[in-house]
């Protein structure tokens, strides 16, 4: 028995709805921080490091992916890498000169992403397969 719901493949779905979702997220996470007497710098530090990532993203979408442009799909494959060890170099060398700050951004980082990266999985396997 087959679930349609895996069927693939289904059009690429917006990044827009899952950009918005970790961004507020973020935005929200402000008032905790505060409240909760964590450290300011690590959500601003998880901010930046969000907000550089998805300007990389950004600007790796744009080489576009595909069959026919091999050379700008490896670009983009390995640039998505880099963007996520890049991130966790930085948030390691956080944590080991400051372990509050460095887990408490750390730990905004993961949340925002985790939610982006959950709406676009919802997104993508809510549309109808193209088969």
């Amino acid at each position: 028995m087959r679930l349609a719901i895996f069927e693939t493949p289904r059009p690429a779905p917006s990044r827009l709805l899952p950009a918005i979702a970790a961004a507020g997220l973020l935005v929200l996470a402000l008032p905790v921080f505060l409240v909760a007497d964590l450290p300011l710098g690590g959500w601003v530090l998880a901010t930046v490091l969000w907000l550089a990532a998805q300007g990389l993203s950004l600007l790796l979408a744009r080489l576009g992916v595909g069959a026919d442009k091999l050379a700008a799909s490896g670009v983009v494959g390995i640039g998505m890498t880099l963007r996520s060890v890049a991130v966790g170099v930085v948030l390691i060398a956080v944590v080991a000169s400051d372990a509050r700050l460095g887990l408490s951004a750390a730990l905004l980082y993961a949340l925002a992403y985790t939610l982006e990266l959950g709406v676009s999985l919802a997104t993508y396997f809510g549309r109808e397969s193209t088969r």
